[in-house]
């Protein structure tokens, strides 16, 4: 039988890992912060401790604001955009549509444009519901600094977020399009999905080849794409999953995963593309993750 420390940690795992990985925005650093978490979490005195969860997730943030103190310093000399480690998401996370939202390609990317200490609390606050004195025991400030950071967060948020959260029949509908235009070559298929002012990313790490810069505009980037896919030279395979909560492709080269793409929809149409090829951050797409509120 299992003592009340590990009970307590195995209970609420995926619940800090999802903490972690919405701070993070990457799933190897999430899996890290858990260690830290625990080795920290079994030298506590379980008698003082009145919530575990609150308690955990204390230890979690601190550990991951720490983490992306480092990971700022990393990024900065990051070959060409860096973009979230994708997660292969199970239908369960897609049905819950503000966890979905929240951890959707296009939010990370929202989140990636905030102060670290403006990052947990948005997180902790406007995901998780965390109450004002819980965080500011995370954060170490006071809860009227706690607000005031969490207003000024959720206003940024609010300003960057895609205009509409698209329902899953929305963005199924834009994925299976979008698939259909690839498969087909079809120029005008992509254009008729495409926003005018669609971004696209990649992010390749200086291991694969991916866009060094953000490409924009419907033409440029069907354009892309089209010559992009007419040059593979191999058996191209598309796969329909569930990444981050939302629909997404993995391109398959004879047979070996190659990038995941992801979408960002506003309005019916796709508004940003992001396609992750660095195979460092691939490794948690051949099994599913589990995240939960």
């Amino acid at each position: 039988m299992p003592d009340p420390a590990t009970e307590a940690f195995v209970t609420h795992r995926n619940l800090l890992f999802t903490v972690a990985y919405e701070m993070l925005g990457s799933a190897a650093d999430a899996e890290d912060v858990l260690q830290e978490t625990w080795l920290r979490w079994v030298g506590v005195d379980l008698d003082t401790v009145r919530d575990n969860r609150a308690y955990l997730v204390r230890i979690t943030t601190r550990q991951a604001l720490t983490r992306l103190r480092t990971l700022g310093r990393r990024k900065e000399s990051y070959v060409g955009p860096w973009l979230p480690e994708p997660l292969l998401t199970s239908p369960d996370v897609a049905e819950d549509i503000e966890l979905a939202d929240s951890v959707s390609m296009a939010m990370m990317l929202v989140l990636e444009t905030l102060t670290p200490t403006e990052r947990a609390v948005f997180v902790l606050r406007d995901v998780f519901d965390f109450d004002y004195d819980e965080i500011a025991q995370a954060v170490d400030k006071t809860s009227a600094a706690v607000r005031q950071i969490a207003h000024r967060a959720r206003a940024h948020v609010a300003a960057r977020r895609p205009r509409g959260v698209a329902s899953p029949k929305e963005a199924q509908g834009a994925m299976d399009a979008f698939q259909r235009a690839v498969e087909t070559g079809d120029l005008q298929e992509l254009f008729d999905i495409l926003a005018p002012d669609v971004v696209m990313m990649g992010d390749g790490g200086g291991i694969k080849q991916a866009v060094l810069r953000p490409i924009v505009g419907a033409d440029r980037v069907a354009r892309l794409l089209a010559v992009g896919l007419d040059r593979v030279g191999a058996v191209l395979t598309l796969q329909s999953v569930q990444v981050n909560g939302y629909p997404a492709l993995i391109f398959r080269l004879n047979g070996e995963l190659d990038s995941v793409v992801a979408l960002r929809i506003d309005d019916g149409l796709i508004t940003g593309l992001y396609a992750v090829r660095n195979p460092e951050k691939l490794s948690h797409m051949e099994h599913e993750t589990s995240l939960c509120r």
